[in-house]
């Protein structure tokens, strides 16, 4: 009996030790397969880091943190933060799109100026406003003035709404000086169009922990019409969201003529961006239904001046005009402009990124 006790130790024990033997062996042929795609990667730490691979089988240096799941109900962060993350530039699919270095045989080439756009107007504590009205306002008193509607923290509905009127609003590919005549910036492909922007700046606010929603509804398949049908798409989102304050129709804008395109930048800690217009509605003599449009211009004074104060230059200055687009929809809602039509895309990218931080501390009251 004792003799047979021995035999199954010595057989579990052979077990035990087959098994750390191909456990070992398994690890071993993992580093050795990985060590071929770190000395590829163009990250230097990349063979420091060959064993850590998360489960999507991208690579992340044993020293760096892994970034915790975004919490959609995070209650909003209580700092303000004048360097966003801004995300690697994606390879995007031309495929269906324009190509500045595509070949151009027999079209005629033409030029894109670069400017900054600024201090005009009236001055209102850092930022400027172009107040085409004629009327006398206390824009100083406005901005001083209580933001009419109060974010809710911590809750996990919506309380920010991004669309566009012109879905279709695109921008260059490529940060360039010229353009030929096949270049046509409207078009389907959000890689390239005001979708792009209007996912940076959604992103943005999400990360502050401000709930948005970004609808990317086609309005203006035919251009006449298309702010019918996109306040159509705002009550919709209103109806199904209650709890939405903030309401913003992201554009881009066009500027020069059709041989000499004009492209508002800004430099931000050594990075272009695309310089943004918002745009502030008035309807003092009651004929647009726009009753709220002071609250609005309230809203928009405060985005503007703390833009400015996080990123000099980056904005054009406030247009305060005799409009009400769909910014009647409630005290919170406003039209953007992020730059033109010869904007690279990744400008204007960048500067939705931007953009979110800005209307975050806004909102959050920083």
């Amino acid at each position: 009996m004792k003799s047979e006790g021995k035999s199954k130790n010595k057989f579990k024990k052979a077990i035990k030790i087959s098994t750390a033997v191909v456990l070992l062996s398994t690890a071993v042929l993992s580093v050795i397969y990985r060590f071929p795609l770190c000395f590829d990667s163009q990250n230097p730490a990349a063979l420091a880091a060959a064993a850590f691979t998360l489960t999507n089988g991208e690579y992340r240096l044993e020293n760096s943190k892994a970034k915790k799941p975004t919490d959609s109900g995070q209650k909003p962060t209580e700092s303000a933060d004048t360097e966003p993350i801004v995300q690697e530039k994606h390879k995007r699919d031309k495929s269906t799109y324009y190509d500045s270095y595509g070949n151009h045989d027999g079209e005629n080439k033409y030029t894109v100026e670069e400017r900054t756009i600024g201090d005009t107007g009236t001055q209102v504590d850092n930022c400027f406003v172009k107040n085409k009205t004629g009327l006398s306002l206390d824009f100083d008193g406005l901005l001083a003035a209580k933001l009419p509607f109060s974010i809710e923290k911590g809750i996990n509905s919506p309380q920010v709404l991004i669309y566009h009127t012109h879905t279709s609003e695109a921008y260059l590919d490529e940060d360039v000086d010229f353009f030929y005549d096949s270049f046509y910036s409207r078009t389907n492909n959000n890689d390239f169009n005001v979708v792009a922007v209007g996912d940076a700046l959604t992103e943005q606010l999400n990360k502050r922990g401000i709930k948005t929603v970004h609808d990317t509804t086609i309005h203006d398949e035919s251009y006449n019409g298309s702010y019918d049908r996109s306040v159509d798409t705002v009550y919709k989102n209103l109806e199904k969201y209650p709890d939405i304050k903030v309401v913003i129709d992201l554009h881009r804008d066009a500027i020069g003529t059709d041989e000499n395109k004009v492209k508002p930048v800004f430099t931000y800690n050594g990075k272009k961006g695309a310089q943004i217009m918002i745009l502030a509605g008035c309807d003092s003599e009651g004929e647009r239904g726009f009753d709220c449009w002071e609250e609005n211009l309230n809203f928009a004074l405060k985005i503007q001046d703390k833009a400015e104060t996080l990123y000099p230059d980056m904005t054009r200055p406030l247009n305060f005009d005799y409009f009400a687009y769909n910014e009647y929809v409630c005290n919170g809602s406003l039209l953007i402009e992020v730059g033109t039509e010869s904007n690279s895309i990744d400008e204007a990218v960048y500067s939705g990124t931007l953009l979110g931080n800005a209307l975050a501390d806004v909102l959050l009251g920083l």
